[in-house]
Formats: C-alpha cells, sequence, structure tokens
C-alpha cells in the first residue's frame, strides 16, 4: 500500500493508492510530502519512485537487498537510512521486528516499510489531526519524530522485557524451569540486538551532522536533534546495558541448574548402576553349568537367594539416601 501525505501552509492531504502511477500524479514537489510504503514490494513500481524523486538507481536494490543496517554515509542524492525496529507489537509471544528503509530528500521522506510500523501509523494519526506543525519547521523535523517515537518505542519494549524477566527470574532461582527457560531468555537477549543498532544509527547521524556538507537537517531541528535525543539515547543505552547483564546472569544460571538436573540423572543412573552390579554377578554365578553346585540340591536355596538380592538392593538404597545422593 502506498500512503501519500502532503503538507502545504494551509493543507495536509492523505491519498492511499496500489498503483504507483497513480499516486506519483498527486505528487507537486512543491510541498513537503512523506511517501510511505507499506508492505510494497513492487520492485518495478519501486524503480519508479526513486527515478521520480531524482535518486540513484542504486538505491532499489539497497532496498530489497537489505542493506547493511545503520545511515548511509555516501550521501550525496540523500539520507539513507535502513532499519530494524524492536516493536512492542508481541507476536506468538516474541517481539516483532520492524524492517525497512527511510529515504530523506530536501523535502520528502520516503518509508519502505517491509513491515507495517505502528509508530509510523501513530505519526500519520497524529498529522491528520494537526497536532504536528511540519510546515512550520518542514520535512526534517518529521525525520526528528520519526527518530524520537523509536526511542520511545523501546521504553515500552525495555518495560515489557523487565516484567518478562521477573517472571524468568522466578523460574530459574525456583529452579522450575527447564530448557525452553534457557532458551525464552537466550531469544529475548537475541532480539534486543536491534535495540542497540538503532541506538548506534542515531549516533551515527548526530555525528553526521556536524559535517560541513551535510544538508539533510536544517540548523533548528539539529539542536532537537543534540537537545532531546541524545539524553533518550544515554538512557536507554544505559538500561540495554543493564537488561543484557540482567539476561546473562540468568542464563547462566539456568544453564548450571540444567546442569545441576543432568548430573542428578547421571547420578541415579550410576546408582542404579551399582545397585545391580552384585545381583548380576550372583545370577550369572549360579547361571554356569557345573555339576557339582550343592546349593542346587536344597529346597532353601533359591529363597535363600533371592532374599540375599533383595537385602542389596534395599541395603543400596537405604546406603544412596544417608549419603543423600537419591
Amino acid at each position: 500500500m502506498l500512503i501519500l501525505l502532503t503538507f502545504s501552509q494551509d493543507r495536509l492531504e492523505l491519498f492511499t493508492s496500489w498503483d504507483v502511477d497513480t499516486v506519483l500524479k498527486k505528487i507537486d514537489r512543491s510541498d513537503n510530502i512523506w511517501l510511505r510504503c507499506v508492505r510494497f514490494r513492487d520492485r518495478t513500481g519501486t524503480a519508479k519512485i526513486i527515478q521520480h524523486f531524482g535518486l540513484n538507481p542504486s538505491r532499489v536494490d539497497m532496498i530489497f537487498n537489505h542493506s547493511p543496517l545503520g545511515i548511509d554515509e555516501d550521501i550525496e542524492d540523500c539520507l539513507f537510512d535502513s532499519y530494524e525496529i524492536l516493536t512492542h507489537q508481541i507476536k506468538n509471544r516474541e517481539f516483532e521486528v520492524a524492517r525497512g528503509s527511510i529515504v530523506v530528500g530536501t523535502n520528502f521522506i520516503i518509508t519502505f516499510e517491509i513491515t507495517e510500523v505502528k509508530i509510523f501509523n501513530i505519526l500519520t494519526n497524529n498529522l491528520q489531526k494537526r497536532t504536528i506543525d511540519i510546515p512550520k519547521w518542514g520535512i526534517d523535523y518529521l525525520l526528528y519524530l520519526i527518530f524520537k517515537e523509536i526511542l520511545n518505542n523501546y521504553y515500552t519494549v525495555f518495560d515489557y522485557i523487565s516484567r518478562q524477566l521477573d517472571d524468568l527470574e522466578d523460574e530459574v532461582l525456583e529452579k522450575s524451569g527447564d530448557e525452553s527457560t534457557y532458551k525464552k531468555i537466550a531469544t529475548m537477549r537475541q532480539s534486543t540486538r536491534s535495540g542497540r543498532r538503532n541506538f548506534q544509527s542515531i549516533k551515527s547521524l548526530l555525528a553526521m551532522m556536524d559535517y560541513e556538507d551535510f544538508q539533510w537537517i536544517t540548523q533548528p531541528v539539529k539542536v532537537l536533534f543534540k537537545q532531546e535525543l541524545v539524553h533518550h539515547i544515554d538512557n536507554l543505552w544505559q538500561e540495554y546495558q543493564a537488561l543484557r547483564a540482567w539476561m546473562s546472569e540468568l542464563m547462566e544460571i539456568q544453564r548450571d541448574n540444567i546442569a545441576s538436573k543432568t548430573s542428578e540423572r547421571i547420578n541415579r543412573l550410576t546408582i542404579l548402576s551399582t545397585t545391580f552390579l552384585p545381583i548380576t554377578f550372583i545370577t550369572g554365578f549360579y547361571g554356569m553349568n557345573f555339576k557339582y553346585m550343592p546349593e542346587l540340591e536344597q529346597p532353601w536355596a533359591y529363597p535363600t537367594i533371592i532374599s540375599i538380592i533383595a537385602l542389596i538392593v534395599i541395603g543400596s538404597i537405604v546406603y544412596a539416601k544417608q549419603q543423600r545422593w537419591l
């Protein structure tokens, strides 16, 4: 789906269509534009969009071939960011990672959203309600709001992770968890890496703003980036590090719990083997085909041997319990 938002001093228009040509005809390059390409995987249509905005054709390959995450420092034609956002849209008890690309020009932003991003929908609704004054600030202010919402999203994500870890910590410390508990923590820890990439991407953008030839963000918006987002990134980075350390600690404890349970099973098998070893010896001894075995002629021989075997089993179990092996 293509969602076109056009901003001017006196109007805001929203147009939605699946047809690229129809959307491109609606674009007035003198206005501020946000074009959202949501789950739009038409390579030919994407090439038309890239060409219409005068961008390098290689951007099509970067969009479809999942270029390395983060800001592209080769910013000749636009500011290009390939993102991977860990969102709080929980799917099958796992976090959903939204992937896509953001292209920023002099008066336009194009977002290619492989997965529909909820925070972009919220921004779109706020723009329709005119709670955001884009004409006053310019399109780069919208980029600031996008990154700000991405960071705010991580406060919700990290809060959810903390609550999940509280429950998993109880399982780990009570030793009631199993290998699935370990996998949950490991999967959660792996998912948070996209947060680190987002923070590093925004840090890279902040560093690039000091370049003399950087033209994609105006000075007033640069001030907002450095006053607001730096503080958010520092707080989120500390929380990220704390969560990673917490998850590493729980994984280590759970790994020890699993090893301990495995050791207990091995001990029980060892005790079981030790118990049956003398029994095997006795039964093997009397299984030999010797002619002169006096016990074979005695009526009390069979119950005696059975009693001895039973005493060995009972004695081994009692001894193992006294030593707390069982």
